[in-house]
């Protein structure tokens, strides 16, 4: 173990790495952090505002599962399970999913037009769990806590940083000292504003509308998401049988479908979706989030860094945001660990091969996703075809095909060496 803890000056409490944030992000960079040894316990201080209620952006919970759900690969869940999360999450949380079908508005779910993944094929036991959301933070706050993270409670106001340490102050006047600040605070980052750390990116005008469904037809297992020209449209298996919808549409369309009373939104649902599932029924009130690329200069300064939607917000349609940020959180507590000594937590070369590793990952990710919305929102007939073609001729390539599995499991590309030896979760 690197650090221990120790004391140090009287101004305000000091710990090792100070991360910002209250979300998932947060609560797993401190558990890498700490399974890693990279710093000890009592040595990480998770500092955030007291979450909203599930209410405040995703209507009434469902009684059973929250509207928020994530697609997590194998790697987000070696991570967790590294960090003793995954283990704490209620099995009926959770739902291992064993196939994907992707196809256009113009072609069939499962026509020879279409782009299936199935877990057999690549020997895996599933291609990755639906997870619900307000489990999942209540498990990585539990892991985080039992691991020896020290959470406060908070806003912040200010940061100063020079060669040695990084100082904050909180909106009630307290100040904490440390050798690294982590920025976990979502899209709308303060950490990263009052870094001075800028953005660019652009709007999509668009909101995502999420809701829990009952449909005739059983979902098999499946995650089924098909291409509009409004954008796209999921349908995430739940272990009750519903599936989990995620919509993409224009701003003033999602204002008129959630003003229309369940029938006729579970109506819109099911022409929508190509009567895939059959008829589809609302479950739950539906709640919405507005759509945006962005994407930070810089990822990190001295004695700083940006992890999760701080580093970057992408497009919901391939179901990564969250993967991408537990990749950020899992390279870089291994970058942090390499240096084997005390003092260079923090480093500014350190650093830098994080921004290196993970900027260049992030923004092929993103970039891809911002161009898979853009080919499947056009109206261009001659497009129409192409893209059509192109799903065809990607579904009969095995080799392509699995390739574009594994790296959204996260088994393949450049990830942390011990994520791919970590255990199964």
């Amino acid at each position: 173990m690197r650090r221990t803890a120790s004391a140090r000056g009287a101004a305000g409490r000091g710990v090792d790495v100070i991360i910002v944030g209250a979300g998932v992000t947060a609560t797993a960079m401190a558990g890498a952090l700490l399974a890693r040894k990279v710093v000890g316990p009592g040595r990480v201080a998770i500092v955030g505002e007291p979450t909203a209620a599930p209410e405040g952006a995703w209507g009434i919970p469902d009684s059973q599962w929250d509207l928020r759900v994530y697609a997590l690969g194998r790697a987000s869940q070696r991570l967790l399970t590294a960090c003793g999360a995954w283990q704490l999450l209620p099995p009926d949380k959770r739902y291992a999913y064993e196939r994907m079908r992707v196809w256009d508005a113009q072609g069939e779910p499962e026509g020879n037009d279409s782009l299936g993944f199935d877990c057999a094929e690549l020997g895996e036991p599933d291609l990755g769990s639906i997870v619900e959301g307000r489990a999942l933070q209540t498990a990585s706050r539990r892991a985080a806590s039992a691991a020896g993270a020290i959470f406060i409670e908070g806003g912040m106001t200010a940061v100063t940083t020079d060669d040695t340490e990084v100082r904050i102050q909180l909106r009630d006047g307290r100040e904490l000292s440390g050798e690294l600040l982590i920025a976990a605070d979502g899209a709308d980052s303060v950490t990263r504003r009052l870094l001075g750390i800028e953005t660019a990116g652009h709007a999509y005008h668009q909101d995502a509308l999420v809701a829990h469904l009952r449909t005739d037809k059983p979902h098999r297992s499946t995650a089924w998401q098909r291409f509009l020209p409004s954008g796209p449209l999921a349908l995430l298996p739940l272990p009750d049988g519903r599936s989990s919808l995620v919509w993409s549409v224009a701003r003033a369309e999602a204002l008129r479908l959630r003003a229309l009373d369940p029938e006729a939104f579970g109506a819109a649902v099911t022409a929508a979706s190509g009567e895939v599932l059959g008829e589809c029924s609302l479950t739950t009130p539906v709640a919405s989030f507005p759509l945006k690329l962005q994407y930070a200069l810089h990822y990190v300064k001295r004695r700083a860094a940006l992890v999760g939607d701080a580093a970057h917000a992408v497009h919901p349609l391939a179901g990564q945001g969250l993967n991408l940020g537990l990749l950020d959180c899992a390279t870089l507590a291994e970058v942090s660990g390499s240096g084997g000594e005390a003092g260079q937590l923090g480093d500014l070369r350190q650093l830098r091969r994080y921004e290196r590793w993970r900027r260049s990952e992030n923004l092929l990710a993103a970039t891809a996703f911002d161009a898979l919305e853009r080919v499947f929102a056009s109206r261009n007939p001659a497009l129409a075809r192409l893209r059509v073609a192109g799903l065809g001729a990607v579904g009969r390539l095995p080799f392509v095909r699995r390739e574009f599995a594994l790296r959204a499991l996260g088994l393949a590309g450049d990830i942390p060496d011990f994520l791919t030896r970590a255990p199964m979760p």
